[in-house]
């Protein structure tokens, strides 16, 4: 390969050579030829053949001189403007191919060289930089799905010894039956949390926006966890504007719903109250869903939308850590707003605004 490569920049280098000899060759002989022209014209004497014979050498050896001097040139500018800074970026991206993305490149002078390759440099230094960290993404998030598989794994294949036993009595095969279907669902929904997160990330899912009433698609997903604040005896409270009509999708948003208010009863213990209330503005819906659950820190607020991400770890078998990374993702997709307020022992308050329909805003002007 580096003998291919030298053997190229000899014949490029002689026929660069061969350019500026030609070149100046071209050049001399029409000024020398206009030059004797105009001198025998004013001073009206001919040359003669040896006079001629002699200038014709001199001219040839100023030629090929000239051509060597403008080859060795334009030889030392493209050492210094074009393969050092090529040579550069290449060594730069060799390392990428081969998994380096801390590699960077340094700016090159303006006096070597033009700008062209800084914009060069400067765009592959940032794509350096985004591969970083879609890299470092990768291995935390392989490594922690394989943490979060571990647990329900073992819990499985654990339980499923025990079934094995002979001696064992209907209560307990029961009950080991229900640690294993408890934690095959576990997996299973967060295998489909992962597939989804994935397709929001990768833009593989697209919203369709339509127009549709927000105060029944709450009340809807709502209802679903009717059982959960029935066995918890957890007090609801609801304040919903009518007649509240959103452009979005619906799907999407129902996503939303979902994981918001199954962390709100997850968080909220016994006897406890989940909120939701849903008013407008001149431009936004704005959804509000509240709890009296044991609220967070500042320090796990920082981290809450980060995926597989649990703040409390005493509640992480009822959970993936993926919720509010689906629910980040999409509101950054269909543009809309997400807040939270939250202090510890007090609650949470998630806050979800979103752009009314065009149609009603219209009719409200």
């Amino acid at each position: 390969m580096k003998s291919e490569k030298k053997y190229r920049n000899i014949v490029s280098t002689i026929s660069n050579f061969f350019i500026f000899f030609l070149l100046a060759a071209f050049v001399t002989t029409c000024c020398i030829t206009l030059f004797i022209s105009t001198l025998q014209d004013s001073i009206g004497r001919e040359f003669t053949q040896n006079e001629i014979t002699l200038a014709a050498k001199i001219t040839m050896v100023n030629v090929v001189l000239i051509s060597i001097l403008m080859a060795t040139i334009d030889f030392l500018r493209r050492k210094i403007t074009v393969e050092r800074p090529v040579k550069r970026i290449t060594s730069a991206t060799d390392k990428m191919i081969a998994g380096d993305f801390s590699v960077r490149i340094e700016p090159i002078s303006k006096f070597a060289t033009d700008d062209s390759f800084n914009e060069i440099i400067d765009c592959i230094n940032k794509m350096a930089e985004e591969l970083s960290g879609v890299e470092t993404l990768r291995s935390d998030f392989i490594a922690n799905v394989s943490h979060e598989m571990k647990t329900p794994l073992a819990v499985m294949q654990n339980y499923g010894t025990l079934l094995q036993s002979p001696d064992l009595t209907e209560e307990k095969r029961v009950e080991y039956a229900k640690a294993i279907t408890d934690a095959s669902r576990r997996l299973s929904d967060m295998m489909t949390n992962v597939l989804k997160l994935n397709r929001l990330e990768n833009q593989q899912i697209y919203p369709h926006p339509a127009t549709f009433n927000l105060g029944e698609q709450l009340c809807e997903s709502l209802l679903q966890y009717e059982s959960v604040w029935e066995k918890k005896s957890i007090d609801i409270d609801t304040d919903i504007e009518e007649n509240v009509l959103v452009s979005a999708d619906s799907e999407l948003l129902s996503l939303v719903w979902s994981n918001l208010f199954s962390n709100a009863f997850k968080f909220t213990d016994e006897g406890g109250r989940v909120s939701l209330s849903l008013t407008t503005d001149e431009k936004y819906a704005i959804v509000k869903i509240a709890d009296t659950g044991c609220g967070m820190n500042a320090e796990v607020g920082a981290h809450m939308f980060e995926k597989f991400y649990q703040g409390d770890s005493s509640r992480s078998t009822q959970g993936n850590g993926l919720g509010l990374a689906l629910v980040k993702r999409v509101v950054d997709i269909m543009q809309c707003e997400i807040s939270v307020e939250s202090e510890v022992g007090v609650g949470t308050t998630f806050t979800v605004k979103i752009r009314r329909s065009e149609n009603e805003l219209e009719k409200n002007r």
